[in-house]
């Protein structure tokens, strides 16, 4: 059970939003390999920050928005980063965390593989004296000294609300439906799915919607598929919604759809406005997606890092303003939780203007008119 304190005053984050457009906007200029460390402005300093991403394959955002944005934020306050990717290896994981903490970074900011890994990590960073930060995901047993991320509950109901608001529009108050679930070592997906199981309960008991399938789809779009095929032959054909936990997932249902030609029929939610589901939004064929805007979280996770590498526990606290419950250790963990947004056809361009991505990536081909007709430019 995921259980939240304190307040997280919305102004923080719209404040943070205008900073967060400029993070996008410069993220464009450069890019590091995936493998490797970035960033040698700290050179001779003994400012450092060790950041190790999970993987270039469950989302893009990894190496195409976070690592470009972290390192700016670093270079900008004159401190070296070294972020590397493990590639969805454990043992890599393993290294890099332990290259990391004997080169003498003095906060270590980690996306964890699963709990197990990353709570090995965070422990050995803790009996070096160095702070943690669990970025996105939150390390369960791990012990980290702050957890920065959305507010994954939320996400997942919005997903739960778009499902219903996109069968209402089909006309249909009563409804087969099926979760396409993420990761089960993720704790994310456990925070995903209580959002829009909590949301569609009520739904569910009083038997307008029958859950007819719940299955993981392990972030991967042919496993998501593979999942959705066995629950849609399982129940004869008669599914009427999807929740698919995010956007990669949701291609490989609606690619299992269009093989049955029901792609646009059925509809499937999302979550990490990725260009590929903005373009099945554009198109119908994907109802809606959650907006995450990773600058406004690489933002609050430099910062705080930033803050802890200078000494200034004050500010970095008054930056977690918030805790999520370690449903292991049942410690409550210091937190900086952003608020996500459910997009649909009628605001995909808020994406578009916020510089998550551009037009020239979403508008490509079919979608170019689409695009005209849903404002995006």
């Amino acid at each position: 059970m995921i259980i939240r304190k304190g307040a997280r005053p919305a102004t923080r984050w719209a404040s943070l939003a205008a900073v967060g457009v400029l993070m996008l906007a410069s993220a464009a200029c450069g890019g590091d390999d995936s493998g490797g460390g970035s960033g040698d402005s700290g050179s001779g300093s003994t400012k450092k920050v060790g950041v190790i991403l999970p993987d270039a394959t469950t989302s893009p955002r990894w190496e195409a928005t976070d690592r470009p944005n972290l390192k700016k934020a670093f270079d900008d306050a004159g401190i070296e980063s070294d972020i590397q990717n493990a590639g969805g290896d454990k043992a890599k994981f393993g290294t890099i965390c332990d290259s990391m903490i004997n080169s003498g970074v003095q906060v270590l900011m980690i996306v964890n593989l699963d709990s197990d890994s990353g709570s090995a990590c965070l422990k050995k960073a803790a009996a070096a004296g160095i702070k943690s930060i669990d970025y996105d995901r939150l390390t369960l047993g791990g012990g980290a000294s702050y957890y920065v991320s959305f507010d994954n509950a939320k996400v997942g109901g919005l997903m739960g609300e778009g499902l219903t608001k996109c069968l209402d529009t089909e006309g249909k108050s009563k409804a087969n439906i099926v979760f396409i679930n993420g990761d089960p070592t993720d704790n994310n997906a456990a925070l995903f799915k209580s959002g829009y199981a909590a949301q569609l309960k009520p739904k569910i008991d009083s038997g307008d919607y029958k859950l007819v399938g719940d299955q993981s789809g392990f972030w991967d779009a042919t496993k998501a598929g593979n999942a959705f095929e066995q629950m849609y032959t399982e129940n004869g054909g008669k599914i009427d919604g999807v929740v698919a936990a995010n956007d990669t997932m949701a291609g490989g249902i609606v690619a299992r759809l269009a093989a049955n030609n029901l792609d646009g029929k059925v509809p499937v939610t999302g979550q990490d406005a990725i260009d590929e589901g903005l373009q099945r939004i554009l198109k119908g064929t994907q109802c809606m997606t959650v907006y995450k805007n990773t600058a406004l979280e690489a933002k609050a996770a430099s910062d705080l890092a930033i803050d802890l590498i200078n000494g200034d526990t004050a500010k970095a606290d008054a930056l977690a303003n918030d805790t999520e419950k370690d449903t292991t250790t049942g410690k409550e963990v210091k937190s900086a939780l952003i608020p996500p947004e459910a997009i649909y056809q009628d605001s995909v361009k808020k994406v578009i203007s916020d510089g998550y991505t551009t037009a020239d990536k979403v508008c490509t081909g079919e979608y170019a008119a689409l695009c005209t007709k849903y404002g995006v430019q």
